[in-house]
């Protein structure tokens, strides 16, 4: 039961981050790591699949290697979240929500900010 349960959550988490990638409001970061740690509880056939074969596998490895993220990775990152969130703000004609979404685009920042980046030096140790 608690193998099932691990996986359809694995799962979801899965689909939610993946749809994380275009829709600007859902993170995608929390989502897969969410599922790894699903997965390696529950189905080494599949965590072994998000490490090695999905879009999310290299990043992962890094993540597991040294808790960091690969050097370029944060500044796309960072760019990306800027661009969704400016075509939001645009699009959106209500003050509330464009106070909510800077009020997310903030959280998202400082968390962006505040996650470690691993050189090319560190990752050679």
């Amino acid at each position: 039961m608690r193998r099932t349960i691990l996986l359809i959550i694995g799962w979801l988490a899965v689909v939610l981050g993946t749809l994380g990638v275009f829709l600007p409001l859902l993170p995608t970061t929390p989502f897969i790591l969410l599922a790894a740690w699903c997965f390696a509880r529950s189905s080494p056939r599949f965590h072994h699949w998000l490490l090695h074969r999905s879009w999310f596998g290299s990043y992962l490895r890094h993540w597991q290697a040294h808790r960091a993220m690969p050097p370029g990775a944060k500044p796309r990152a960072i760019i990306m979240i800027l661009l969704t969130f400016a075509l939001s703000l645009w699009l959106v004609k209500m003050l509330w929500v464009r106070i909510l979404l800077l009020v997310i685009l903030s959280c998202l920042l400082i968390f962006m900010w505040r996650i470690p980046v691993v050189d090319a030096k560190q990752q050679k140790h």
